[in-house]
């Protein structure tokens, strides 16, 4: 069946949810009704303006059929791909994860996440301060929050895509990946090693896989 067909409750769901994530939201409080870019004319502002047509695609996707992309993929509906959200302090980003893929470690600094299951099964999970592991395997219609700042992951153990909504009460939740931060950033091997009481050669391997190569032209 195709996705479009079998979420139309799902996405109400995830709009009703909204609310929440404005609740948790850390974005200034802006003194207007909303912002339009530098240099633009209020009076040509139009109802395109408010509109984000950017997960059209996706959602009409047949999710019984295979992926076209292998790996992860996530779009996003945040400040950048969407200007009218500045000041409203919410974005949202429509996640896919083929059979087997996982959405790496990571944080998102400004913001707690509000993940919902559209289509398939997903096991996620999040550190706490004190160091302890949340674990929870979700089926369609189900909801998770990452709380913010918190490292945490999503990952498709099973045999089917999945698909999933997040929206976050900023506009600009920000990323921080934890292996390309680590080991894909300029930190000092002899840091990184003595670290995780390992050796240089280790970290240099960690660091080659997530670099990608050099540009031969």
């Amino acid at each position: 069946m195709a996705f479009h067909h079998s979420s139309m409750l799902l996405l109400a769901l995830l709009a009703l949810a909204a609310p929440l994530a404005l609740v948790m939201a850390g974005d200034p409080d802006i003194l207007t009704d909303y912002v339009i870019p530098a240099n633009s004319n209020a009076d040509n502002i139009t109802g395109d303006f408010f509109t984000f047509t950017g997960f059209r695609n996706a959602t009409s996707m047949n999710m019984s059929m295979p992926m076209p992309n292998a790996n992860f993929t996530v779009i996003k509906a945040s400040l950048k791909e969407f200007p009218a959200l500045n000041g409203q302090s919410v974005s949202y980003a429509m996640l896919m994860y083929p059979p087997g893929t996982v959405n790496p470690t990571h944080t998102h600094p400004r913001s707690a996440e509000l993940l919902l299951v559209v289509n398939g099964a997903l096991s996620v999970g999040f550190v706490d301060t004190a160091n302890k592991l949340y674990t929870q395997d979700l089926a369609t219609g189900d909801m998770f929050v990452f709380p913010k700042g918190l490292v945490h992951f999503q990952f498709n153990s099973g045999n089917q895509p999945a698909m999933a909504l997040s929206a976050f009460g900023s506009a600009a939740a920000g990323l921080v990946s934890v292996p390309v931060t680590v080991f894909g950033s300029n930190i000092d091997d002899t840091v990184l090693a003595k670290s995780f009481k390992t050796d240089v050669p280790t970290i240099q391997k960690l660091k080659a896989g997530l670099t990608p190569p050099a540009n031969k032209s």
